[in-house]
């Protein structure tokens, strides 16, 4: 699979951080697709005529609060799209220009980052824009496919949809695909909106937008989310963090179809496809009046499950992550690999993933970067990555966090399959710290009493890395 999803020889990306120091993620999260970042520092930096012109900018909101507008002539000669990042949750987009509106979070993720940049680049072909990383859209298991099928046989209409599943579990994706599919609406805007991280005072501003001069620091008209999402989807994740007083807001646009800016008296018609998801129950916050039924019975046209990653069960485990370091490596890196060790396909289906996808793909990166650095599947340095990712053993003796145990789900003393590997594990996290308790408990996410009596229960002595050095 090709990562060169835009077209540029070289995808150059100017970045501004101001405050912020987001330059590294940038080039961290793009490095797959083969960008070069192009750093500018502090709020002061005057911008020169560039050497060279860069695709897109990404600009730290700190630089316009801290009067740095001079950027903005600059960016507009150079015809160079900008994507904000909001210096902090309560972020105000009314106070950039209208056709800044791509903003993202002070604590934007790779494929945040990477939809905002899909959206702003003209250089994108129709077939580029619908080539999205499908490495995520693995299908080995019956609860998969069952989605898929359902997703094939209701993306194609305008009904509304709601989308069920746990945090993690990839819910964004599910409604990306039915709109790609959908033959009318797909051809227009995805916009997504995490109804949580919507500030209450700016609800009003942010989904139906404003006129210039509405309230006051209101320099510019705005497009809210409604507007921006005309002729296509709107994505609203989160819903049951909607409260009720803005819950009949949104009823109110969808029964009537229109909206109207604040400071404005002229209705805007919208016709766009309401695609929403939850992980929590939705029946239930009806019944104890934490949601409104007639939004829910609105909303709940098409209702799809997206199993976790523990209902998928482990082929789909494995294949997720293989697919994800395909993704993360390349084809040609990928394929010079040795084959994948059984100990780690083992590792992989007995892991708890509790954030599903989005952590199984967090655990590839980092097993992709050791890859890419030692060039083999050294298991010294691989097995600790799956600490804390098993819920049963260590936790029941003291493991720490919510699924915090590194150990297995069988237990049963020195003897058996899951005590010896339990042991392996252990040993290995303590080669990989060079036989440092504490950075090893760390690593395991145990404590340091722990580790000890773990040692002690499969007689794990210090004297033993001299033996393995020796082997």
């Amino acid at each position: 699979m090709k990562t060169d999803r835009w077209a540029y020889e070289t995808l150059e990306i100017f970045v501004w951080e101001g405050r912020h120091d987001i330059a590294d993620r940038v080039a961290r999260f793009m490095a797959p697709f083969g960008a070069e970042v192009i750093r500018a520092g502090g709020i002061d930096f005057q911008p020169a005529e560039p050497r060279l012109k860069p695709a897109v900018a990404v600009i730290s909101a700190s630089v316009v609060e801290s009067g740095g507008f001079t950027v903005l002539d600059w960016q507009a000669a150079q015809g160079m799209p900008v994507i904000w990042v909001a210096a902090d949750t309560q972020h105000d987009p009314s106070r950039f220009p209208p056709e800044y509106t791509h903003v993202l979070g002070p604590d934007f993720g790779a494929t945040e980052l990477r939809a905002q940049i899909s959206k702003v680049l003209p250089s994108m072909s129709s077939a580029q824009a619908q080539a999205q990383d499908q490495s995520d859209l693995v299908a080995a298991s019956p609860a998969m496919h069952g989605l898929l099928e359902q997703v094939e046989t209701f993306a194609d209409c305008d009904s509304n949809v709601m989308l069920y599943g746990e945090t993690g579990a990839g819910k964004e994706r599910i409604a990306r695909l039915l709109h790609d599919k959908n033959s009318v609406y797909g051809k227009g805007p995805f916009v997504a909106v995490n109804c949580g991280a919507i500030p209450d005072g700016l609800f009003e501003s942010q989904f139906f937008g404003h006129a210039k001069g509405a309230f006051t620091g209101a320099m510019y008209a705005h497009r809210g989310y409604f507007e921006q999402a005309n002729g296509g989807t709107l994505f609203l994740d989160e819903l049951g963090d909607l409260p009720l007083y803005q819950q009949v807001k949104l009823l109110r646009v969808l029964e009537d179809s229109e909206c109207t800016r604040l400071g404005s008296t002229v209705p805007v018609k919208l016709d766009f496809r309401l695609v929403a998801a939850t992980n929590k129950n939705l029946r239930e916050m009806v019944a104890t009046g934490k949601f409104r039924a007639d939004l829910y019975f609105r909303l709940a046209v098409i209702e799809l499950r997206i199993p976790s990653l523990e209902q998928r069960g482990a082929d789909d485990k494995i294949a997720l992550l293989l697919s994800f370091l395909r993704h993360l490596l390349g084809d040609k890196t990928f394929d010079a690999m040795p084959p994948v060790p059984e100990w780690v396909r083992a590792s992989v289906a007995r892991a708890y993933f509790a954030g599903n996808v989005r952590e199984l793909r967090n655990l590839a990166e980092r097993i992709g970067i050791t890859l890419r650095q030692f060039g083999r599947w050294d298991e010294a340095r691989i097995l600790p990555l799956f600490a804390g990712l098993q819920r049963d053993a260590f936790e029941r003796e003291g493991g720490n966090g919510g699924h915090g145990g590194y150990g297995e789900r069988s237990s049963g003393g020195n003897g058996g399959t899951g005590g010896e590997e339990e042991r392996r594990r252990i040993l290995a996290a303590l080669d990989a710290n060079n036989w440092r308790r504490q950075d090893t408990a760390a690593t395991l996410g145990i404590s340091r009493k722990v580790l000890w009596e773990k040692m002690r229960k499969y007689q794990i002595a210090d004297g033993e890395a001299e033996l393995r050095e020796l082997e």
